[in-house]
């Protein structure tokens, strides 16, 4: 099986993966926090985390006898100024994310097809892929396989490649040789803490998504606080500045994937080219990318709190 493990890790990187690793199936490493997460209600309105969380327990339940968790990730880093940078006058801030072509198509073909090639390869096995799109919490399973640790700002982050990464996982039940999970490396530093505008990170490691921007802006419906609307300053779908913070991300190299480099409109727009959007210009302007959770009325509420962020 080790030599199959080797042939699997190639293979994935043939088909552009930038890091991929391997976990032993079982009780999803944070089980019991994710009960305790919920059971605190941090998770706002994303009632789908609550309903499935019997499932994100187990990879076993998604996939009958599945025995190893193979987790990949892609790069989305770029070298472009950050959105804690001086802004050009008028501007807003798209997160970094959100950028290239939709992540979710990307990776999944990709994955799919190394599926394919495995159980091609053993003369047949199960495996389901997954790219944001099942009950699999991907983080936890990609630091069990030795992709990196889980920072204070709840992202998975890898010593070279930093946290702006795209996950994906594959399971089966092939028995592979796991990996030894990655050393955490946040140290003292409380960056990612100190910098989030709405204190959405309480402690180290534990998020209020109902504070964080991210979530504001593509998860929430309905009114925002004014209190944390005045925090959101510039930023209209995600954020990115506990990220853009890091050290490790920092000084990680640039992505190497073209499709993941930011479509010209979507990088740093301006304010009233967006506004004069309506709702079929707003779907076209978005198509192609992952943001097609941020209903148009959600959009223009997010607009509406930069322009008054922004001095109206």
């Amino acid at each position: 099986m080790k030599d199959l493990k080797a042939r699997l890790l190639d293979r994935a990187a043939a088909e552009g993966f930038d890091l991929a690793g391997v976990a032993a199936c079982g009780e999803a490493p944070g089980a019991a926090r994710l009960r305790s997460w919920l059971a605190s209600g941090f998770h706002g309105e994303m009632a789908w985390l609550e309903r499935t969380a019997g499932l994100r327990e187990d990879p076993r339940r998604l996939l009958p006898g599945c025995r190893s968790v193979v987790v990949v990730a892609m790069s989305y880093h770029t070298s472009l100024p950050l959105s804690i940078d001086p802004p050009p006058r008028g501007t807003v801030w798209i997160s970094r994310y959100a950028w290239g072509r939709d992540y979710h198509r990307l990776m999944k073909k990709r994955l799919i097809r190394l599926g394919r090639w495995l159980e091609e390869t053993t003369g047949g096995c199960a495996w389901r892929a997954s790219v944001d799109t099942a009950p699999v919490p991907e983080r936890e399973w990609a630091a069990l396989a030795g992709l990196g640790w889980i920072g204070k700002n709840t992202c998975l982050i890898n010593r070279r490649l930093g946290s702006e990464l795209f996950l994906g996982v594959l399971l089966t039940d092939v028995a592979l040789p796991p990996d030894p999970p990655a050393a955490a490396h946040c140290g003292r530093c409380t960056a990612c803490l100190d910098a989030c505008p709405t204190g959405a990170l309480l402690e180290p490691g534990l998020l209020d998504a109902r504070r964080c921007i991210a979530y504001l802006t593509v998860e929430h419906r309905g009114p925002i606080a004014a209190t944390l609307a005045g925090a959101m300053g510039a930023n209209v779908a995600g954020c990115d500045i506990c990220q853009e913070v890091c050290p490790w991300t920092r000084r990680s190299p640039e992505t190497a994937h073209p499709e993941l480099q930011p479509a010209p409109h979507r990088f740093r727009p301006s304010l009233s080219s967006l506004e004069a959007l309506d709702e079929a210009g707003w779907k076209s302007w978005r198509q192609g990318s992952p943001l097609n959770r941020i209903p148009f009325e959600a959009f223009h509420r997010n607009l509406a709190i930069a322009r008054s962020n922004l001095g109206g």
